[in-house]
């Protein structure tokens, strides 16, 4: 995500608590914080793809995706 996103997140959420958000000020700040959610997800499930577990042994496994509950 673009810092100048992340920055307009932070402006709006800092004149949150000054003042009430117009109607688009909020449908903006909603769409962001989506927007940053999903980058988040995005960039947690990229590192754990390339995640590997070692056991006492020495072995590698990579991990594993549980797909049970994804949508939550």
């Amino acid at each position: 995500m673009e810092q100048s996103k992340i920055d307009r997140i932070n402006e709006l959420a800092r004149k949150a608590r000054e003042q009430e958000l117009s109607e688009d000020e909020k449908k903006e700040q909603a769409q962001l914080r989506r927007e940053y959610v999903q980058a988040f997800k995005n960039s947690l499930i990229s590192q754990l793809e390339s995640t590997y577990i070692v056991d006492e042994y020495g072995n590698k496994k990579k991990v594993q995706r549980n797909t049970k509950g994804e949508n939550e």
